[in-house]
């Protein structure tokens, strides 16, 4: 092997083991699915399972846990950033509704 080569593929049984773990991870998605829970627990649970399956994909399939931490935060930080501010406009945007819907109450 070339010394200067420091790209590093990883052994097939490693991929093996991540559709191993998807595959493990939708069924526990579709098992949430059909066990009658609803409301915030169902879409919770299945809003987890389906973070934890994009971080593997993105992690092995698109080898970003091969890549420098420089090449990590530019790919990562900007989604992360947006969903911090629309959590943020989430949460203005219901104090705003419970402030006006309690103008109508009293």
């Amino acid at each position: 092997m070339d010394q200067n080569n420091t790209h590093h593929q990883p052994e097939l049984r490693v991929y093996l083991r991540v559709w191993v773990w998807l595959f493990v991870l939708s069924v526990f998605s579709y098992l949430v699915d059909v066990s009658g829970l609803e409301g915030l627990p169902k879409w919770g649970l299945i809003t987890l399972f389906m973070l934890l399956k994009a971080g593997l994909i993105v992690a092995f399939f698109m080898h970003m846990a091969w890549e420098r931490l420089s090449i990590i935060y530019t790919i990562l930080l900007p989604p992360a950033a947006l969903l911090f501010l629309a959590a943020l406009m989430a949460l203005e945007a219901n104090y705003t509704l419970s402030s006006r819907l309690s103008l109508f109450i009293n």
